[in-house]
């Protein structure tokens, strides 16, 4: 192969160019990213080694050195992981895009703190963080396996990359840096180890480091290093809880999600009897970018007695427990099990089964415990826990109990959760109320609350779109119906009282009888039905949904997702108690043939509709009859 010189794609080049000039002040990060690249690459070899014996025929103990050479002013960092052939290094290292690129170019530009390296590896780029303190990269490398030729990538980050040949007789990758001039603290033994023990201590392979050594050049072993590891090498997972230090959980957290807050909750557990495994999990303080960008894989790591078998096994949680991180290693299952195998396996399905149960009860122990706490957890994440009540059937009872909704009652800012509004519904209460709506504020001023609150019953609102969808799983709690206040029949009281509110409207609609027919009339078009209200105190009127018909908030909802939605006629209720209601009354009976009451009819429509959210049919009318109406 003779040398060739190649083209960074634009959004690469943009992304170099950022890295380069330094959005960062820990440039640091550099090193745990190219330690982290290496531990990828002998889980690789490892992993690819269980189907294909050639790979690892050498039986090699599995290594990370870093080397310093002052004189020559580089810095290594090698593995003898898998290695990458020359079209390895052409599609990993000169186009990135299916990491996303242009979305981490794009948030790297609009992010205001200047300390936000976590970027970097949420979108899959760590490899350019050599940039920051490097002014020449060069990738020697061979892959594993029969027929391979080593090759060699070298860049200065000025636009381009050259491929050629290169001599190199232990398969692996060796990658070095030209530091900067003001980057030579990286040479120092005592840095390089402070970086290793606070980013990489937990990585599974040995991590050594040498100092000065001749300069190393192609086709050369690499030179003997101290064998002493820098890394402790034990994985977290594996030790007791006790013994591990909150400072190593959160770098722990940190090298495996790139999010460098630390997290919320940590779950850290280890399961015997008929199933055996070891589960480090994390719930994070707030949703990544991996959970706003469309088909990105979502899942926790697993091992398999020491092995990584993959990333992003989505099967051992469900999806909505898809923001929580961590690994999972288990010795039930064989080595050389695929994810299509693991689609259906037994044992998997009892450790998914555990982990939803552990990682359910954590969250019940922390709304118990830390209330405050539960609540920055649920406002980042309760939306997606929600999910969960339409799907998970199983563990319906647990999320009944963890989901959480802002109320009547509640102040702002506020959330209550079912059992809390069961524990303070008042006497003769004996269903759970709840108002759909699209924002707070719409529904604290709905007149469908207005019977209810005065009877001092609280009414959850349903602000957020999935609560939409769940409603339909979510129909009981504790043994008590969940009654939406804005649809059907509403029922206050027991069965006397009930009786007592029913006579009471018969006998005031045979009274304004005369006057529902007209506006029935005037609105056949819109509505479906006009009728005295039982759940209106205050408010002249209001538009209710048949029981099983679709209310006004999904109506709006689905069209705004561009669904085609029948036309739902609703019921128009009227309340006979209210001065308005009485002198349109009036005005009927003295004269039925006047005007002003085809006006009033509108207004009256229009002010049901502005009530439930809902624009009024037309505004530019509905306006001027106000105008004229004042002027009056």
């Amino acid at each position: 192969m003779s040398k060739k010189k190649h083209t960074f794609k634009a959004e690469i080049q943009q992304v170099l160019d950022l890295v380069i000039h330094s959005l960062y002040s820990k440039k640091e990060i550099f090193l745990r990213e190219l330690i982290s690249n290496a531990s990828d690459a002998i889980d690789r070899a490892q992993y690819s080694g269980l189907t294909d014996k050639s790979i690892i025929s050498d039986a090699p103990e599995w290594k990370i050195d870093i080397f310093a050479d002052k004189e020559e002013g580089t810095l290594m960092i090698s593995d003898n992981g898998m290695g990458m052939s020359e079209e390895d290094l052409d599609k990993n290292l000169g186009v990135i895009a299916s990491s996303g690129t242009k979305a981490f170019a794009e948030a790297l530009k609009e992010k205001k703190e200047v300390n936000i390296p976590e970027l970097i590896g949420q979108f899959g780029v760590g490899f350019y963080s050599a940039f920051m303190v490097a002014e020449e990269v060069t990738v020697i490398t061979l892959k594993r396996g029969e027929g391979q030729k080593a090759v060699k990538w070298n860049s200065v980050g000025d636009g381009s990359y050259t491929l050629d040949e290169a001599a190199r007789d232990v398969s692996g990758t060796t990658i070095i840096l030209k530091l900067r001039e003001e980057q030579k603290e990286y040479f120092d033994s005592w840095r390089i180890r402070e970086l290793v023990k606070k980013y990489s201590d937990f990585i599974a392979y040995p991590i050594r480091f040498k100092e000065e050594v001749e300069p190393v050049k192609e086709g050369d072993d690499s030179p003997e290093v101290n064998d002493e590891p820098l890394n402790a090498m034990t994985a977290l997972w594996k030790r007791s809880k006790s013994e591990v230090k909150d400072e190593e959980y959160n770098e722990f957290y940190t090298h495996l999600t790139h999010d460098h807050q630390e997290p919320l909750e940590v779950i850290h557990a280890a399961v015997e009897g008929v199933i055996e495994f070891r589960a480090l999990l994390f719930l994070p303080k707030q949703a990544g970018f991996d959970l706003m960008m469309p088909n990105q894989k979502h899942g926790l790591n697993l091992y398999v007695r020491n092995v990584l078998i993959g990333a992003d096994f989505e099967m051992l949680l469900p999806e909505y427990l898809r923001f929580v991180k961590g690994v999972v290693d288990s010795s039930d299952l064989p080595l050389n099990i695929s994810r299509e195998m693991l689609q259906d396996d037994a044992v998997v399905r009892k450790i998914k089964s555990n982990i939803t149960g552990k990682v359910l009860n954590s969250l019940a122990e922390m709304m118990r415990d830390e209330p405050k706490k539960y609540k920055e957890f649920y406002i980042a994440f309760g939306r997606i826990v929600k999910e969960g009540l339409h799907s998970d059937w199983e563990n319906a009872d647990k999320l009944k109990n963890l989901v959480m909704f802002p109320s009547a009652k509640t102040e702002e800012g506020y959330l209550t959760s079912l059992q809390q509004y069961v524990d303070a519904m008042p006497q003769g209460q004996d269903a759970i109320y709840y108002l759909p709506s699209e924002d707070i504020s719409t529904a604290r001023q709905s007149p469908h609350l207005e019977a209810l609150t005065a009877r001092g019953y609280d009414v959850l609102f349903f602000v957020d779109p999935v609560d939409q969808w769940i409603v339909q799983s979510l129909t009981e709690f504790d043994g008590k119906k969940l009654i939406p206040v804005d649809k059907g029949d509403l029922k206050l009281g027991d069965e006397k009282e009930q009786e007592e509110t029913k006579k009471k409207l018969e006998g005031e609609s045979a009274e304004y009888k005369s006057l529902i027919d007209y506006i029935q009339g005037q609105l056949k078009d819109d509505i479906k039905e006009v009728r005295l209200s039982p759940r209106l105190t205050d408010s002249a009127c209001c538009l209710v949904a048949d029981e099983n018909a679709m209310n006004a908030s999904m109506e709006r909802m689905m069209r705004a997702m561009n669904q085609e939605v029948p036309k739902q006629l609703r019921l128009f209720e009227i309340n006979p108690g209210h001065t308005l209601i009485k002198k349109m009354k009036s005005m009927f009976d003295e004269n039925l043939a006047d005007e002003r009451l085809v006006d009033y009819v509108e207004l009256l429509y229009g002010q049901a509709l502005l009530g439930e959210g809902s624009a009024v049919k037309n505004p530019q009318r509905f306006t001027k009859l106000i105008s004229e109406l004042m002027v009056k």
